[in-house]
């Protein structure tokens, strides 16, 4: 087999008509080299050089390995330009699974800014279940994953969750319902209302029922929806109440008002699940910290 050094090592003498000179450029001694030549001839079976008085010229053997290290060498000099853009964050592919919710409040305007910044970053984004997303990044088929989870059950092996943001719950209500004069609300104040359910039983539901809870009442679950936009059209109908999260209020229906709820007020964690160890890859710690700055702006709104 070649060795690629010593390919280089000729391309030097060829190029500079002589050991000697081959050796000035190199910073090796003159011997140095005539050890490589010769070890090269030994791998290639055949003569490289020739001498022409004080200098040498290449054979049609040495010729044609000089191409090829002319070549080899344009390549490695790509090759270590494509390792440093990749080391900088600057190119690279990442995978991500996220909920419905996340991806216009706050995936959407992440992978747009990571894209102004560095568009030589590939994202690839699928909405997806969020168990079915965490066994993805645990089995290597993705690189992050967006779910909700409580702050109890951010212990899982393989994964390691990054907290974004806490999306806090509003109350949803009919336009002219009775408390909607009140600029917001105390939880228990809906004690007694029908509840429009939006969320099935699971880690977004938990908040709101633990809050609940604590003031001391179990919602009467009288519509359930299983999601926010149509919980929302059957709160406007006057069916009932809700809550709903911040981040789930991107299309408002025009017959409801949102009001604050208090005393508790249910909020859901939001995570960004990686891999443990973290792997080294640069352009995903980019797509965090964008993450991390559109969920900072969606809490400061």
């Amino acid at each position: 087999m070649l060795d690629m050094r010593r390919m280089q090592v000729l391309r030097a003498v060829v190029t500079s008509g002589s050991v000697t000179a081959a050796a000035r450029n190199l910073g090796y001694t003159p011997s140095a080299v005539s050890q490589q030549m010769a070890a090269l001839e030994k791998e290639a079976g055949i003569g490289l050089l020739e001498r022409t008085g004080r200098g040498v010229r290449p054979t049609e053997a040495g010729r044609l390995l000089t191409e090829y290290a002319t070549v080899i060498g344009r390549h490695v000099a790509e090759a270590e330009t494509a390792l440093a853009e990749l080391r900088a964050g600057r190119t690279g592919r990442v995978v991500v699974r996220y909920f419905a919710t996340a991806g216009a409040t706050m995936v959407a305007p992440a992978v747009a800014a990571l894209r102004r910044e560095q568009p030589g970053v590939q994202v690839e984004l699928r909405l997806s279940d969020a168990e079915d997303a965490l066994l993805e990044v645990r089995e290597r088929r993705a690189d992050v994953a967006l779910v909700v989870r409580s702050r109890d059950k951010v212990t899982v092996d393989g994964l390691r969750f990054v907290h974004l943001a806490d999306d806090r719950y509003v109350a949803v209500l009919p336009r002219g319902h009775r408390l909607a004069s009140k600029p917001a609300l105390d939880l228990i104040d809906l004690a007694d209302e029908p509840w429009i359910g939006s969320d099935q039983p699971g880690a977004c539901l938990d908040p709101v029922l633990d809050a609940c809870g604590s003031a001391g009442f179990s919602p009467d679950f009288v519509v359930e929806s299983g999601d926010y936009a149509t919980a929302q059209g059957f709160v406007a109908a006057g069916l009932g109440v809700g809550l709903v999260p911040a981040m789930g209020l991107g299309n408002r229906h025009p017959e409801v008002v949102v009001r604050e709820v208090r005393n508790p007020e249910p909020v859901r964690a939001i995570y960004a699940a990686v891999r443990e160890p973290a792997p080294v890859q640069p352009a995903l710690h980019r797509l965090l910290d964008a993450l991390r700055s559109a969920a900072t702006r969606l809490t400061e709104r």
